[in-house]
């Protein structure tokens, strides 16, 4: 309820009135009470002492999932999707990497984005199609909207080329990659990519 100058409180939820008392000086503009700071803070601190304020009551989160199996697929449609974008993407041409950025969040944004900057200042360019061979569903919390994966990237036709043509991928990399996977709804209750990283928890 709002209060003005002239009631105290005599208890939770009860108002008395008073006269304002001598000393205190109350500026009049177009109706309102204009109070010095001296003057409001005190009646502030005259309103909180000794009453409690309700707690706000917090709503039940409603699950972002009715099931496991239901959040599991729906972080491998997700995964396809970005797998889908990602063959899409010329680094000669930024437009295509929205696509990419539009499914990811938090670490997996910034990363993805640092590394497409690179490529496309570099003008390095990719040859051949990403692909997955495995998807399998680790955890998934329903009420907060996270689902971890485990996932076999397969780069076995993937080269990343310079401007001569020379491939600047390291003889080593392995074909098959084991990859840890989070994702998480975003505000809008959409499920995104939030962490890609490599696992040596598992093989593929």
């Amino acid at each position: 309820m709002p209060v003005g100058f002239g009631f105290a409180p005599v208890a939770c939820g009860k108002l008395e009135r008073r006269s304002a008392p001598s000393g205190y000086r109350v500026r009049v503009n177009h109706h309102r009470h204009v109070l010095t700071p001296v003057i409001a803070l005190a009646l502030l601190s005259t309103l909180v002492v000794g009453c409690s304020p309700s707690p706000t009551p917090r709503p039940t989160p409603t699950a972002a999932f009715a099931t496991e199996e239901e959040a599991f697929a729906a972080a491998e449609e997700t995964y396809r999707a970005y797998i889908d974008a990602l063959n899409q993407v010329d680094f000669a041409e930024p437009t295509t990497f929205e696509p990419v950025y539009a499914l990811l969040q938090s670490s997996a944004a910034s990363s993805t984005r640092k590394t497409f900057s690179q490529f496309h200042a570099e003008s390095l360019r990719v040859t051949g199609t990403t692909a997955y061979n495995s998807f399998e569903g680790n955890t998934a919390d329903l009420a907060r909207g996270e689902i971890r994966a485990r996932v076999c990237l397969d780069v076995t036709a993937v080269d990343v080329l310079d401007p001569e043509g020379r491939s600047v991928v390291s003889p080593e990399r392995e074909s098959l990659q084991p990859m840890a996977i989070i994702f998480r709804t975003d505000e809008a209750a959409e499920l995104r990519i939030s962490s890609l990283s490599g696992s040596e928890e598992f093989e593929c």
